[in-house]
């Protein structure tokens, strides 16, 4: 079927008043009545919306879960992740049988990392878990902020870990990496709710294109944590070795301007700024060059110079996912 856009002439009633028609198909479908109250909205495209659900943030989407069909638990968490992201309100888990304690521990799993949901009902086969979290209580600047405060936190510390050969630091990233995750699905949920619902993105005061830009971010802000996790973990094999210390020095180097990349993004978003963040594409460059000159020739054990590098390349993902922000900033304020 085709693209339809239905016409109405728009007729004068009375001195300053002007109507036209509702298609009958639409009031059919939606159940309008004579006397009953519609919601309008002003777009900023110009465009007027017109909507039988004034409050729609009470609307429940229901999704359902047969746990007979998960004997794998990670599957089982990876579709709890996505009906959330999704933005189901309310989840339902079935079983034919009482709940294997493996399936019960990755539901109550579930809900314990992701923000909002909660147990509300269970028996031994039947659990209903409903989001408690009002979308207007976390807007997407104080979720984004976090994440950078996080992965900032997270990329210092792992350095540290690294020139402190402090294991219990290191592994304290690892952790923390759980964080970053948690509010990446928050913002991922809350912008595909606002995306169904643009009554909800006007009283969130942002636009649609913004809350896509919100998702882009959140989405590089989580690879940056994944990197500086990265790093942590490969300072973990090299706990046992020493390094030289020039290629340390060197290695710091590049992560200190890795960081102010990082940094600068921050800057630039807070800022609304297209002058810092083209400053930060440009500088993309000279930390990319640092980090080519860096040589791992003087490493003996294979080991040792595989993990150097991947603390090497993790440093530089993170400053070109600083790049890819920057872009995205560069975009949306255009």
């Amino acid at each position: 079927m085709g693209f339809h856009i239905e016409t109405r002439k728009v007729q004068k009633t009375g001195g300053s008043s002007y109507i036209i028609s509702l298609p009958k198909v639409w009031i059919d479908k939606h159940g309008v009545e004579k006397n009953d109250t519609l919601g309008i909205l002003s777009q900023p495209d110009g465009n007027l919306l017109i909507t039988p659900q004034i409050d729609n943030e009470t609307a429940i989407k229901t999704k359902e879960i047969i746990v007979d069909d998960f004997e794998d638990k990670n599957f089982l968490f990876r579709v709890l992740i996505g009906a959330y992201i999704m933005g189901f309100s309310r989840i339902v888990l079935k079983s034919s049988r009482k709940f294997e304690p493996l399936i019960r521990d990755t539901i109550t799993n579930f809900t314990q990392i992701a923000i909002g949901p909660e147990i509300v009902e269970e028996s031994n086969n039947f659990i209903v878990i409903k989001d408690l979290l009002n979308p207007k209580e976390m807007p997407f600047e104080k979720t984004i902020k976090r994440m950078y405060i996080l992965v900032q936190g997270m990329h210092e510390d792992s350095i540290n870990a690294f020139e402190t050969q402090n294991k219990d630091l290191a592994e304290e990233v690892i952790k923390r990496d759980n964080d970053v995750d948690r509010l990446h699905w928050l913002v991922g949920r809350q912008s595909h709710i606002v995306l169904r619902d643009i009554i909800l993105c006007q009283k969130m005061g942002i636009t649609l294109e913004q809350a896509s830009h919100y998702q882009q971010i959140s989405r590089f802000l989580e690879r940056i944590g994944d990197h500086a996790s990265k790093i942590a973990k490969n300072v973990l094999i090299l706990i046992k070795h020493k390094l030289d210390q020039n290629l340390m020095e060197e290695i710091k180097e590049v992560s200190i301007l890795s960081l102010n990349l990082l940094n600068k993004s921050l800057d630039a978003w807070l800022q609304k700024s297209l002058v810092l963040a083209n400053e930060n594409i440009e500088d993309i460059r000279n930390l990319i060059v640092t980090t080519e000159k860096i040589s791992l020739n003087a490493i003996n054990s294979a080991e040792v110079s595989i993990a150097v590098g991947y603390i090497i390349e993790s440093i530089r993902r993170t400053a070109e996912y600083s790049g890819d922000i920057s872009e995205i900033i560069i975009n949306n304020l255009v």
